[in-house]
């Protein structure tokens, strides 16, 4: 679906998107462009799903937003308002077996996936559980919706993992730099700009995470490798 997104009563952006916790994505995505700091920034939101649109409404009726921008669900990456990110300070360390275990939980939590194929799972997890999962057509969307749902339980984000299904983008390593997680997992390679973005920000890297194996393209001291 095209769910458009209205901040007090001005159209802010279109995302291409899956009909699920529609609400997370919308929060998780106004949190993620800067737009509201925290949950208590949001006086009433209505979501009309006949018309796809995302009524917001926020304290500040003064707030300046950024230019429209249409996001889209394709491979060659989502569109973002904001272009750095907040370098992550974290003493995570968190070992390759743990992080092994923690994306075959996420395989056998794609149930969408198995339903239809063709969308992306992610998942925000301790060194042991997955907290939050997240799937969408879009896999940025997947992250947005963890974020938003983590500001309507009061989850924090900090010092977590990131998991995800697809490939790592450095619009992706925006939003998990916003959430403060220092390891980012996919079962698939990055980009080349994300493997440099994560060098910035101070993220490990993991792509290819899948069997008994994983590689780790950037921090490998926060697995515990040596960076010799």
């Amino acid at each position: 679906m095209e769910l458009t997104i209205y901040v007090n009563q001005q159209e802010l952006v279109t995302i291409l998107c899956t009909p699920t916790k529609l609400n997370s994505l919308v929060l998780g995505f106004l949190y993620g462009e800067g737009i509201i700091s925290s949950i208590d920034d949001v006086v009433s939101m209505r979501m009309c799903e006949d018309v796809s649109l995302a009524d917001v409404r926020l304290k500040n009726t003064e707030c300046k937003l950024p230019a429209q921008r249409t996001i889209t669900s394709g491979c060659g990456g989502g569109a973002t308002f904001t272009a750095r990110g907040q370098r992550v300070d974290s003493s995570l360390v968190v070992t390759p077996m743990e992080v092994l275990s923690l994306m075959k939980q996420l395989l056998e939590q794609m149930d969408l996936y198995r339903l239809s194929g063709g969308v992306h799972t992610s998942a925000l997890s301790d060194t042991r559980n997955l907290l939050v999962v997240a799937e969408d057509i879009g896999r940025h969307n997947t992250l947005d919706k963890i974020q938003g749902e983590c500001l309507l339980r009061e989850l924090a984000t900090r010092d977590r993992l990131l998991l995800t299904t697809g490939r790592i983008s450095s619009e992706m390593l925006l939003k998990a730099s916003k959430m403060q997680t220092p390891v980012v997992v996919s079962r698939h390679s990055p980009t080349g700009s994300a493997v440099s973005l994560a060098h910035d920000l101070g993220i490990a890297l993991v792509g290819h995470a899948r069997g008994g194996r994983l590689q780790v393209y950037s921090h490998p001291e926060r697995l515990g490798c040596s960076t010799d």
